[in-house]
């Protein structure tokens, strides 16, 4: 199958280039950055541009859209640029697919969309937080409480049909493509899946960039000789899956997205279901690369949220993917790993 990969020079669609032709896949690249691979056609173009896109869309069956701009970024200036991108790029694209007759969409989703995760309070229940206070965060107090009694959470495993709560602006960007793509699916008769991705590690992450994910920046400390900073007191659990296991639930994901029902979107998280606190990480990185121990800061980010972990339940038993990297030698495979510069957008 020839499968345009969006943002397929990146991080992720690198990856899933490369899983694609692994598989017996025709991927086509569409970046403004040239892929490593020089056997992959290229078209190097700004995803915003609709004369590229059309190109770029002749002849293929499905779209792997990975190209986006990531990570919580350094403050509301940046929301113009991501909705450029994400949204009005997305809108683009669709608007492209539903003039080609291209009707398969795999898109790359995100666990941000969810805000804060499950929790369960032991008087009342499943509960859902509202957004942390400053006031408390200063103070130290980093765990959400019940809304209905104060009293201090379980964190569980958030399932697809958790109501959607995004807490920034990168987030609310995420949000709007799966229902994007969800207009495009019910007014062309398209099939979508969104892989909503929880911490996606590996190697190709990009160094020294406030928009990566925080596996990159202790790497990218760690290789300057410096600990990594850990933000509140380390706590904060997350799913921290490999980059190859993502690129895998994408070719599974094109393998299925042809015998969904027209019309319709289906979301799958896409974790390892292993979840770690922060902390954990930064240590597991600290020690594989022999570096300086982790300091934890007590800093935060209004827009971070507390604890988020996947049931990736539904991509296991409707797709039949598994991960195949664990914590342990996922993290150890990635301190030795190379980085790259990062890019502009695409």
């Amino acid at each position: 199958m020839r499968v345009l990969v969006t943002g397929g020079a990146g991080f992720i669609g690198s990856h899933v280039v490369e899983e694609l032709l692994a598989q017996g896949h025709e991927p086509v690249v569409l970046d403004l950055r040239r892929p490593e691979r020089e056997d992959v056609p290229w078209i190097g173009a700004d995803l915003r541009d609709r004369v590229a896109l059309a190109g770029a869309l002749r002849g293929v069956a499905a779209v792997c859209h990975q190209a986006a701009m990531v990570g919580l970024g350094k403050d509301f200036a940046d929301a113009p640029g991501y909705v450029s991108v994400n949204d009005h790029g997305t809108a683009l694209l669709l608007a492209e697919m539903a003039e080609a007759g291209v009707g398969r969409l795999v898109l790359a989703g995100s666990m941000v969309v969810y805000g804060e995760g499950r929790y369960d309070c032991p008087a009342h229940g499943r509960v859902r937080p509202g957004p942390r206070a400053p006031g408390n965060l200063a103070r130290g107090r980093f765990e959400p409480a019940c809304p209905e009694c104060g009293a201090e959470l379980l964190p569980g495993l958030v399932g697809e049909d958790a109501p959607a709560d995004p807490r920034n602006v990168y987030a609310t960007t995420k949000l709007a493509q799966e229902h994007l793509a969800a207009a495009w699916a019910r007014a062309t008769g398209g099939r979508a899946i969104s892989l909503r991705y929880h911490n996606v590690y590996g190697d190709r992450m990009p160094r020294d960039t406030p928009y990566a994910g925080v596996a990159a920046f202790f790497r990218s400390a760690l290789a300057a000789g410096r600990p990594p900073r850990v933000f509140e007191d380390g706590a904060q659990r997350r799913d921290f899956v490999h980059v190859t296991d993502v690129a895998a639930a994408n070719v599974a994901a094109l393998g299925a997205v042809g015998e969904r029902p027209a019309g319709t979107l289906r979301a799958y998280n896409t974790g390892s279901g292993e979840p770690h606190t922060v902390g954990e990480m930064a240590a597991a990185l600290a020690a594989a690369c022999g570096g300086p121990a982790p300091e934890v800061t007590g800093e935060y980010r209004l827009g971070d949220v507390r604890h988020i972990t996947a049931s990736s339940a539904r991509l296991r038993a409707e797709l039949g993917w598994r991960p195949r990297v664990g914590f342990a030698e996922g993290m150890t495979a990635f301190a030795t790993s190379p980085l790259r510069e990062p890019a502009a957008a695409s």
